[in-house]
This record gives structure tokens, sequence and C-alpha cells, in this order.
């Protein structure tokens, strides 16, 4: 019994060394320091940096730093830079990339303007040290970032080019390292810069072009591997930082530049992004705050008034330099106050390159202790302002878009959207399940319906029993990204009338059904099933067409005739295409006429929609040859199409899917039929008469009459 106190007391000896141990110690501190400080209103990532602080070599010695504690930090920054590139609008960063690129040179120079004479005037420090240390002050990591995210405000502008901002400024202060640090050792020369310009242009070139079709290829031959993904992209992450190390500049770089190579290639709202960020939030970034905290030495503030005055000073301007650069941002671009106090949060933050150049200038010789010791209080202060800031903002702006999406959506009808999908075969279920997940609004509590219609015969109980038993892989998938699937089976003679019932009952939004068969002669004569459900659903309908991956696209075409935003769900169309392109990383180019496009535009304004919307000007909609010669094999062919009787309907897209699959056979195509307002007329108490016989005949004179007048005008 003594040998098994004594060896109790053996593994609890400070600093632990049970690895086990350690890591439950770890999970613990995550677990519960976030959740007991947000009683008192204090961010979770404090509650991390401060845990650090009090288990670290410097605080009661619970943990040492050791390599364990090293790899795990390199992950956490690793990942939270990967995010960032990951999770960044590319549309909203290439068309606000003049505005990365002033606030990139704003939070460089001003910060080092002001730090250079507090340096070398106020305290004294030759050129080297001044200069070194004042290029410290323009380096910011986004240790509050994940605050933005879990907020759901990352695609906001503001996040854009400060995290834009982050890697310029980021990689300035490094290359300055560089310089310095050659300098020193008198290495400045020539082939010093041929040596740093050809392996950032191969580091570039491996990232941009080679590691984006490698993906493409093992997205495409392993995508039934979901977990192989998630191992893949974590060795792409890796493998960057690798390869920026090798190119002379910091690792985060490299995490920074991955998550931009990979960002089109995997979808926000994908199974394999919430794994990603699941797993980072939930481990790696929290072990990465809680190193920061081990760094901090508190016995510092009480080695004497030249340190203490030091660590003030350094931290005073630290806090002050990324002020003034949020702030002359703020008045370039006109933002508000709130969205000045985000972009100064986010960047106020001194962590992991302000550590790296300290160290790196101790070591040498060019820095002494004082400015080592005010560097870690200015680490810990530094962020718990940016924490704070960044938190109080991002609530603000949170519930700004809230407010305005709930004001939005009472106006279009779109709050709580129910998506339903009608499945002929549940094989065709997985991609109609993806493209759902893609374009579903997250703030939406209803499921994603998955509907069967089972012939009413003999066998109707068994065939229910397994679509039941094939569906369960589709709740599984659902899961993956967080989104409840509900599974219906109905039994009915007609699918078209089963499908119309169902969506009125369970009040869905949007139906989404696949791609209509070759039909035969006895289809033609009795009514195709797709023309039934189009006439009988009077709800927002998508019939899709998925020969291939999302991953593979470069464009977004939408294709709007003539009166097309009149329709009563246009507004919920023209926001799912919006995230549609978001999700996909890819530009919407419009094919309308001016009147149209114009329109457009102005939907687009009043919804707030980040997706830029290009133009292409259509005058004559009975040829398609002006669409079609334009339209490439990696484009994502969105087409407007109206119902029967609505205002912008035209007879000569009546037989569209079979000329789409002809001319397109290697698209992904989307025909959207809009919801429209119908009216019940005086006529309709007359259920027995029916004009439609009326209808297609003068349809069918209408379109013999066009092809006789576009015969005469090529003769």
């Amino acid at each position: 019994m003594i040998e098994f106190f004594r060896h109790l007391l053996h593994e609890f000896e400070l600093p632990l060394s049970n690895p086990v141990l350690i890591f439950s110690l770890i999970l613990f501190i995550i677990l519960l320091s976030p959740i007991l400080l947000k009683k008192i209103n204090i961010p979770g990532i404090i509650g991390l940096i401060l845990s650090g602080v009090v288990i670290g070599p410097h605080g009661l010695n619970i943990l040492a730093k050791n390599s364990a504690v090293d790899l795990f930090s390199t992950i956490g920054l690793l990942y939270i830079m990967f995010i960032a590139g990951l999770e960044l609008d590319m549309n909203e960063f290439k068309a606000n990339r003049n505005k990365s690129l002033l606030f990139g040179f704003f939070t460089f120079i001003l910060p080092l303007s002001i730090g250079f004479p507090v340096c070398f005037y106020l305290l004294k420090y030759d050129f080297n040290a001044s200069f070194l240390t004042a290029s410290m002050f323009a380096t910011h990591t986004l240790v509050a970032y994940p605050i933005v995210s879990k907020m759901g405000i990352a695609k906001n502008q503001a996040v854009a080019i400060t995290v834009g901002g982050t890697i310029l400024t980021d990689t300035a202060v490094l290359i300055i390292l560089a310089v310095i640090m050659g300098s020193s050792q008198g290495n400045l020369n020539q082939a010093f810069w041929i040596k740093l310009g050809i392996s950032l242009a191969i580091f570039s070139a491996i990232m941009f072009l080679v590691i984006p079709r490698i993906a493409k290829w093992f997205f495409k031959k392993l995508e039934s591997e979901k977990h192989a993904h998630y191992i893949f992209v974590l060795s792409v992450v890796f493998f960057a930082a690798f390869l920026a190390e090798v190119a002379g500049v910091e690792p985060i770089i490299g995490g920074f530049v991955a998550g931009l190579a990979l960002n089109p290639l995997i979808p926000h709202s994908s199974a394999l992004m919430n794994r990603i960020e699941f797993i980072g939030n939930s481990l790696f970034i929290p072990f990465f705050l809680i190193s920061v905290g081990m760094l901090v030495d508190v016995s510092v503030i009480l080695s004497g008034p030249t340190a203490l005055i030091v660590a003030g000073t350094l931290s005073v301007v630290a806090i002050f330099g990324k002020w003034i650069a949020a702030f002359f941002t703020q008045v370039v671009f006109k933002y508000s106050k709130t969205e000045r106090q985000l972009i100064f949060g986010l960047s106020s933050a001194h962590a992991a390159a302000t550590l790296a150049v300290i160290l790196v200038g101790f070591k040498a010789k060019i820095l002494d202790e004082n400015i080592l010791n005010g560097t870690i209080i200015l680490i810990l202060i530094t962020c718990i302002v940016a924490s704070f800031a960044t938190e109080k903002a991002a609530k603000k702006i949170a519930i700004c878009e809230e407010e305005f999406s709930h004001e939005d959506a009472e106006k279009d009808q779109i709050l709580d959207e129910h998506i339903l999908i009608p499945l002929a075969k549940t094989s065709a279920a997985a991609s109609l399940l993806d493209f759902a997940l893609l374009i579903k609004d997250k703030k939406s509590s209803n499921p994603v319906t998955l509907l069967t219609i089972v012939p009413n015969n003999s066998k109707a109980e068994e065939n229910i029993m397994k679509y039941r038993k094939a569906a369960d892989k589709f709740v599984i998938q659902g899961s993956a990204s967080e989104v409840k699937i509900n599974t219906i089976a109905r039994i009915d003679h007609n699918p078209a009338s089963g499908i119309a019932r169902t969506s009125k009952e369970i009040m869905s939004d949007i139906v989404i059904i696949g791609w209509p068969k070759k039909t035969g002669f006895l289809d033609k004569i009795f009514g195709e099933n797709v023309d039934s459900i189009i006439n009988n659903v009077d709800k927002n309908l998508f019939i899709c067409r998925f020969p291939k991956n999302f991953i593979e696209e470069k464009r977004l075409v939408f294709i709007c005739p003539p009166f097309s935003e009149r329709g009563a769900g246009f507004h919920l169309l023209l926001q799912k295409i919006s995230r549609l392109s978001q999700e996909l990383s890819i530009p919407i180019v419009l094919y309308a006429d001016e009147k149209t496009n114009q329109a457009i535009q102005n939907i687009a304004n009043h919804l707030r929609l980040n997706a830029k919307i290009g133009f292409k000007n259509v005058s004559d909609w009975d040829s398609f040859d002006s669409i079609s010669n334009d339209i490439k094999p990696t484009d994502l062919i969105v087409f407007n199409l109206s119902r029967k009787g609505s205002v912008s309907y035209l007879s000569i897209f009546d037989r569209l899917p079979q000329k789409f699959d002809k001319l397109f056979s290697d698209n992904n195509i989307l025909l959207v039929y809009p919801q429209d307002e119908r009216k019940e007329s005086a006529m309709d108490a007359y259920e027995d008469f029916t004009a439609t016989p009326l209808t297609k005949g003068l349809e069918a004179i209408e379109q013999i009459s066009r092809g006789l007048g576009n015969i005469l005008k090529k003769n």
C-alpha cells in the first residue's frame, strides 16, 4: 500500500511528466475555462491564455514547456491561419484586394513609424534593436479569429481585409527580420535576394498550381473515403508550412496559403469543412492559446522598474499603433465604428510572429532581456485587449446581420425554410443532398426532408421498408454537416400529386428533383411526370443534373429571360445563387437584357448580397447561340424559367431540358422555377372547363411560325 501511494505521489510531482495525465489536464482546462468565464462575460480565449499563465513554468509549474507542448502549439497556430484562409470569401477577397493592400500598408507602416522613434529616442536602443522592435509592433496574430468564426461573420468585408492585411504585414516583417539578420551576419548581398525571390516563386507555384490539381484528383478518386479527405487536408497544411520555412519565411504563411489554395475545393457547408473546424476549435487552437499563456513570466513585473517601464511602453505603443491603423482604414473606406473596432480587435493581438521576431533578435544578441520580458507581457495584454474588442464588435455586427435577415425573411417569407427532395431512386440522393446542404439557410431549424413515392400495389409495404433502410446513410451524411435529415415514404398512384401534397403538408419552400429521363412514346401521349410536377408543385422548384463534382466549377452562369425578377420566389432564388457562389468560391455571370440586369442588381443591393454579379447582354431569346457559344465545360449553368401563365413565360423554353442535354452534356445544370403568386380567378370555379387544348394549339402554331421565321432569316 505504501508503495502504491509513493507511486501515486511520484505521478503528481511537478512539473507533470505522465503524458496521459498532462493531456487530461489540458482537456479539462479546454472544457471548463470558457464555461466558467462565460458566467462573468469574459471571452473564453482569455480564460485559456490565463490558464496557461497559471499552469505554466512561470506560474505553478504544473506543465513544462517541452517539445510536446511546442508541437501542439505549432499545430494550433497553423490551424488558425489555415482556417482563416479557408473561410475567406475569395470573391470578396479578390474584389477588395486593394483594400487589403492599403490596410496592410497602414497596419505595417504606422506602428513601425510610431515604434521606431519611441525605441530609439525614448528607450535609447541602437538602430538595429530599435528597428527590429518597431517591426514587431507591425505584426499581429489572428488570436481572436475563432470568435469571429464562431459568430458566423467570417465573410464580413472588414474581416476579409484584416485577414488579407495580416498576411501582407507579417510577410513584410519576417522579410525585414531576415534582412536584419543577414545584415548583422554580413550575408546581405545579391545572392541573398536572388535566393529569397526564387524560393518564394517556387513555393507559390507549388501551392497554387500543383496542390489544387492533386487535391482535385484526390477528392474525385476517393470521393467515398470521407476520413481520408481530412487526413489529406491536414497533410497539405503541414507540407505547406514546411515549404514556407524552406523558402525563407515563417510556417504560418504556409498555413494561410494552404487555406487559400484549398478554399475553392472545400465548400463552407460541407462535411469536410465541419470536421476541420470542429477538431481545430475543440483541440488544436485552444492548445495554442494555453501555450501562449505559458510564455508569460509574471515575475518580470517585480524584477525592477526598468522591465516594467519597457513592458508598459511596448504595450501602449503596440495597442495605439494598431488602433491608429484601424482608424485610418475606417476613414478611407467609410466603415462604421463597430467595423473599425472589429478590425482593431483582430489586428491588435501579438503572439506568434511577434515572439519569432523577438526571440531571433534576442538569440542574436541584438535585443536585451528587458525587451524580451516586456514583449512577453505585451503578448498577454494585447491578447486580452484583442479578445474583448473583437467579441464586443462581433456581437454587434452579428446582431445587426441577424435583425436584417429576420426583416428580410418576413418580407420574402423565407424564415425557417424547409427543403424537400423527392427521390425516384435513392442512388441519386447523394448529389441532390450535397446541393441542398450547400444552399440551406444555416439559421433555419427545419430539417431537409427526403421523400419517396411508392406505387400502391401488393409490394408497397416491402418497398417502404427498402427505402427506409437505404435512407439511413443519408441521415448520417446530413449529421456530418450538422443538418437534420428527415425521411418520408408515401403511397400514391401518381408521383406528381404525391410530391405536391407532401410539399404543402410540410410547408416546404424549396423542392429539389433530379433530371428527367428520356421519355418514351407513351409518356409523351399521357404527359411527362416532370411537367406534372412543374405545373402542380407551386414551390421554388430546382431540377438538377450533376454529372461531376462541384470542385471543377470555374463560373456560375445565371441565365434570366426578361421579367424573371417579377416572380414571387425570385428574391429567394437570388439569395441561393449568391450563397452557392460563395460556397464554391466562383463568380456569377448574368446573361439577361439591360432591364432585367438593373432589376437584379437592385434586388442584390437591397438584400445586401456579397456576391459580385457580372453581366452579359442577351437581346435575342429565340436562339441560344450567343449564350451556348460562350459556355464552357467548367461552368455551372443556372437557368431561371417560369411556369405557364406567369409574366416571364416563353413557350420556346418548354423543351429546354432535351436541348440542354445535348448541348451541355458535361456541365452541371440547374433549371429553376421560382414560386409564383397565383390568385384564384373566377374561371377557376369551373373545374370541368379547361383551355389546355386551345393553348397547346396556339403554342404549336407559334413555334411553327417562329421556326419558319428562323429559316427565312438564314436564307
